[in-house]
């Protein structure tokens, strides 16, 4: 259900390193419920650091990020770990554990028989494993999957943690197109059946168009967009960050255009 009041909130944050104290910032932006927000920007934006911020991972140099008001470093961390689930760029994918059991470590904040699972945590696992289409090989090696059936298990994990926003950090990098589009189907059916909220990083922007409601641009730390899609993602607003002369393609079935390169670099002459 979609609702006004923000979940998780960034505050004029902004963050840097010893070597650019002020690498990122400042941002503001309002994660509410039932939102599926997209990170877009060209390599080295900030779009990273500032997932890492919103998921309690770096601690901002100035501003505040907050969960209903309260700053993250006030909410106790299994608390925390109940509300916020992350997806890293490049989850471990050599693992030697079972599928059923990597996605049943998405349970760790909720177990309440210690080391052992519930039979709560084994449900919630299973839903999790069909939701994502992986219940099919559940006993086989994770170490033994394709990059794209190894994606859908962090997936099935991060579902499982049954977090209140999911996090995720390049979840189709490296995948075919078929892979690109299921994972954002399974990301965008959670967030309109009310299970969740989320944030995206993602370098394409077409896919950030057509599965997000709210598009955050970033160019050199700094917020060069933030609206809906049909407001960011054009090629007037984009041409001017990436540096590439794009033009809008139909989809053929209005639901949403696309832009594309015309190849030639903006700027340069004929």
């Amino acid at each position: 259900m979609k609702s006004d009041q923000p979940l998780l909130s960034a505050r004029d944050v902004s963050f840097g390193f010893p070597s650019q104290s002020t690498f990122l910032g400042p941002v503001s932006l309002d994660v509410c419920a039932g939102q599926c927000w997209g990170l877009v920007g060209p390599n080295g934006a900030g779009k990273s650091t500032m997932l890492r911020l919103l998921a309690g991972l770096l601690q901002p140099r100035i501003g505040d990020v907050l969960w209903q008001e309260v700053p993250l470093s006030q909410v106790p961390r299994l608390q925390l770990a109940k509300l916020i689930a992350f997806l890293p760029q490049h989850p471990p994918v050599d693992v030697d554990m079972l599928v059923e059991d990597v996605v049943l470590l998405g349970r760790f904040p909720h177990r309440t028989l210690g080391l052992f699972e519930s039979k709560q945590d084994r449900l919630v696992a299973t839903s999790a494993m069909q939701s994502t289409k992986i219940t099919s090989f559940s006993q086989r090696r994770l170490s033994t999957l394709s990059g794209g059936e190894a994606q859908r298990v962090h997936l099935a994990a991060a579902f499982a943690q049954a977090p209140a926003v999911l996090l995720l950090d390049e979840p189709t990098t490296g995948l075919d197109l078929n892979h690109q589009i299921a994972i954002f189907d399974m990301i965008r059916q959670k967030v309109d059946d009310g299970q969740l909220s989320a944030v995206v990083v993602t370098h394409d922007v077409n896919l950030a168009a057509r599965y997000c409601d709210r598009i955050l641009l970033l160019h050199d730390g700094k917020v060069a967009a933030c609206d809906t899609p049909l407001r960011v993602v054009t090629p007037d607003v984009l041409s001017q960050v990436y540096g590439v002369e794009l033009a809008v393609a139909s989809t053929g079935d209005g639901s949403a255009a696309w832009v594309v390169p015309t190849i030639r670099h903006a700027g340069t002459t004929s």
